[in-house]
Parts: structure tokens; sequence; C-alpha cells
């Protein structure tokens, strides 16, 4: 198998989740990192770069958007793993070299960038994936297989929470400090962690979010960016929800669940038991379906009883990334530039009705 030529932008030395896109391309032996921007400072970029083996190091990602694109063995595709403010002028650079983009989320820092993105990406031949890492979790696409598959009946709720404490208190340090400033992220917890709640929701129950009545607050005294949003949803098909995205839960390391409840049964699964999905036909015992029971021979990396977990799935993000640039499109159950509008939408439409007295406010 031909590895994908990749280049990465952000992620240097210090920093926490270019380390984890490293290792999720790696797992699976399906990209060959060749080529980073690591930092806009170039010392340190090549420093960055020397750390980890990369044989091309740049300072500007502008630069290496053209270098790379006229390299007869240039990159095909780029990973953006930085603050996101910057995602959208590091898409549209390589975008419009004809790069393949795969970039961590959320998609942009405002929703007027995100439908400005979804413009250049039109005009370019190249694709463009979004890092929802949980959308990797094979229990989590079993749930949205039976609920696809109608084995839950009519969906009547979708409940999903995403809550940690690390914010709980006032923290400095190169991955709070940019997540606390609304110039560099955008937004707090809604933007952060509430942007995988959201998607949660919608990836396993195949419905979309219509509106919010959202109640976002800033806890931490002197933070400028909300740490907690709580919000009741409606759901396309009249189902309704439920949405938690703390950053400030005390005894809440990264709780991550979702439950699906329908007319005939339920599904519920949760990041600390990531490879069980509790399945609860109406009127019978509930079922715990694994990842070594029937159905998943050849899907998972390791022998039945052997866990599989985050890094797992991130890797299960750029292995089918990797089968989506062979193909030339993106299959449905990779998150995409239209989830990553989506999910804008969701972050905007929370702000908005937060901003009115929690009220009903439509995506």
């Amino acid at each position: 198998m031909n590895r994908i030529r990749l280049g990465m932008v952000g992620g240097g030395q210090g920093a926490f989740i270019g380390a984890v896109h490293r290792m999720a391309a790696r797992l699976d032996d399906r990209f060959d990192l060749v080529a980073g921007a690591l930092s806009s400072n170039a010392a340190r970029a090549q420093a960055s770069a020397d750390e980890i083996g990369l044989s091309r190091s740049y300072s500007d990602y502008r630069d290496m958007a053209l270098a790379e694109a006229a390299r007869e063995d240039g990159i095909q595709a780029v990973s953006i793993v930085t603050p996101n403010n910057m995602h959208l002028p590091m898409a549209k650079a390589f975008l419009e070299a004809g790069i393949h983009v795969i970039c961590d989320k959320p998609m942009t820092a405002t929703l007027a960038e995100a439908e400005e993105l979804v413009q250049i990406a039109a005009g370019s031949k190249a694709l463009f994936v979004l890092t929802h890492t949980y959308a990797g979790y094979h229990m989590v696409r079993e749930a949205r297989r039976l609920v696809a598959e109608g084995a839950l009946g009519k969906i009547r709720m979708v409940h999903v929470e995403y809550v940690q404490d690390w914010l709980s208190e006032p923290v400095t340090g190169k991955q709070a400090d940019w997540r606390v400033d609304p110039a560099q992220s955008g937004g707090g917890a809604i933007g952060d962690i509430g942007s995988h709640a959201a998607h949660l929701a919608r990836y396993t129950s195949g419905l979309e979010i219509e509106a919010v009545a959202a109640q976002l607050s800033t806890f931490v005294e002197g933070r400028k960016v909300d740490d907690d949003a709580q919000m009741l949803l409606r759901l396309s098909g009249g189902a309704k929800g439920m949405l938690w995205a703390s950053q400030v839960a005390p005894g809440h390391e990264n709780d991550i669940r979702v439950r699906v409840i329908g007319d005939k049964a339920s599904v519920d699964w949760c990041q600390t038991r990531c490879n069980e999905l509790r399945f609860a036909p109406l009127g019978e015992a509930p079922r715990i379906l694994t990842t070594g029971g029937a159905g998943f021979q050849g899907q998972t990396r390791v022998p039945a009883g052997h866990p599989e977990g985050y890094l797992e799935a991130f890797a299960q993000i750029y292995s089918d990334a990797a089968d989506a640039i062979l193909a030339g499109s993106v299959p449905d159950h990779l998150p995409s530039l239209q989830d990553g509008l989506k999910g804008m939408r969701f972050i905007a439409a929370s702000v908005r009705s937060s901003a009115d007295d929690a009220r009903w406010t439509r995506l």
C-alpha cells in the first residue's frame, strides 16, 4: 500500500493535539509525514521538525502550500492543528493549492468563516475532512447503524454530555491560554467540546439539530469565554434533546456520553466504557454489545477482549480519510465540510440563544 504524503501545520514543541494527530496518522500505516510548518518561528519550527524527523520544515504555511504543490514528491494532504482562528486562512491556502485538508475541530472560529470556507472548498478538487474523533469509535458507529436500520423505532430523545474539570480554576499554559482567548478560539466550552457533543448527537441519531434553548455560563471569575453550556434541543422529526458541555465540573476528567431513545429501544454509549454499547429493547433485558461480538471481526485492530480507545478512534478517522483521498470523495460516516458548517451554526445559535435569556433559537 502506498502511503499518502502528509504535511502538518501547527503541532510544534509543547503542543498536545499535534502529537495526537501524528500518532493517529501513523497507527494504521496509511500516511508518511514528510513536511511541516510546526511553528511560525523559524528556529522553533526547525527544532520541532528535527525532533520528530521531518525532512522539510517551513515557518510560513503559505510558503509551504506553494512549495509542496510545486514538488513532484510534495504532500498530498495536510493536517491543520492550530488554534481555531487560523483554520480558515490555512485551509484556504492548501485547498487552493490542490492539497487535501484534514482539520481539527471546530472548523473555524466563526460561522462567517465557515461559510467562506465552504465556498473556497467548492472551487477546489481537494477534499476536506474534520477530525470529530468520537465518530471513529466502533461502538458509536454501531449505535448509528442500529438507529439507521430502525432497531430503535421512531427516535424520541437524544441526550449527550461532554464534561471536563481541567479549567475549574484559572489555568495558564500553552493548552489553556489560546482556549480562553476569544480572539484565538472564537468561544469557550461550547466550541471546544460542545461542538463534539453536538456532532455526536447528530451522528448517532441521524437527526439534525433544528433549534436550541441554551444557557452559556462563565463560572471562573475574569474568564472571557464560556466554560459551561447547558441546553435543550429540538431535532428533526420531532425528537427532543439535552446537551451539557462543561470544563468546570470537578471529578469529571473527560466524560462523554450519548443516549438515543426511540419508541422501541434505546442505545447508551460512554467513553469510559468505549468498547461497549448498551442496547435496550422495550420489554426485554438490556444487552451489552462489544467490539469483540459478531460482526466486528476484521474491523478492530486487536483480538476480542483487548480494548481500543481514544488514539485508535482518532486513527480510524485518519484511516477513513486515507480511503476518501484514494477514492476521491468523503463518505457519509466521515466528518466533512458540511458537518463543520453545521457545527458552527450550532455554536452561533447557542451563543445567540444564551444572549437572549435562553430563548429558543433556530439554527
